[in-house]
């Protein structure tokens, strides 16, 4: 692993993140993803409305240097939660925990939560090492993957004083 940052998302990470959401191994881990990773207008509009909510952090996550995925904060019914992807090339080599340790030192709130498709085993590791605690379990329909799939919901609590 190299030199990982987090730097602000800006127009000309457009087009990797597209294509890197895209990867068809990455749509089955994720699970809860685009309906259809190839569309590139719905991308277009989702990825605009991600940029107009100013509730919402979005960061290009560089190894470095270059482009090595994304990770963000939002608020969904309350809660802050966050979410990283990583490229195929940065996988498996502590990148997503370090972008994701990044981006817990930058976020304030606490509890902050993450969803996880119950066989994406290697994100489940990346948040467990972080200090994500499974909260609880549901069954969630995941367009990456067409069907129903557990999902695993993780929290990081405030630290003990």
């Amino acid at each position: 692993m190299g030199h990982i940052e987090l730097r602000d998302l800006d127009d000309d990470d457009l087009d990797a993140i597209f294509e890197m959401m895209r990867d068809r191994e990455a749509v089955q881990e994720a699970a809860f993803t685009a309906t259809d990773p190839d569309d590139r207008a719905a991308f277009d509009a989702w990825i605009a409305r991600q940029r107009a909510n100013r509730e919402n952090a979005l960061f290009v996550v560089t190894e470095n240097g270059g482009f090595a995925g994304t990770a963000g904060a939002f608020t969904t019914d309350g809660d802050r939660e966050v979410t990283y992807w990583i490229t195929a090339h940065a996988r498996g080599r502590g990148v997503a925990t370090e972008a994701l340790r990044l981006l817990v030192s930058r976020e304030p709130t606490r509890p902050l939560f993450a969803r996880v498709a119950s066989h994406n085993v290697r994100s489940i590791a990346v948040l467990e090492r972080v200090g994500f605690t499974e909260v609880s379990r549901m069954m969630s329909f995941a367009p990456g993957v067409g069907r129903e799939v557990e999902e695993r919901v993780y929290s990081l609590l405030p630290a003990l004083e």
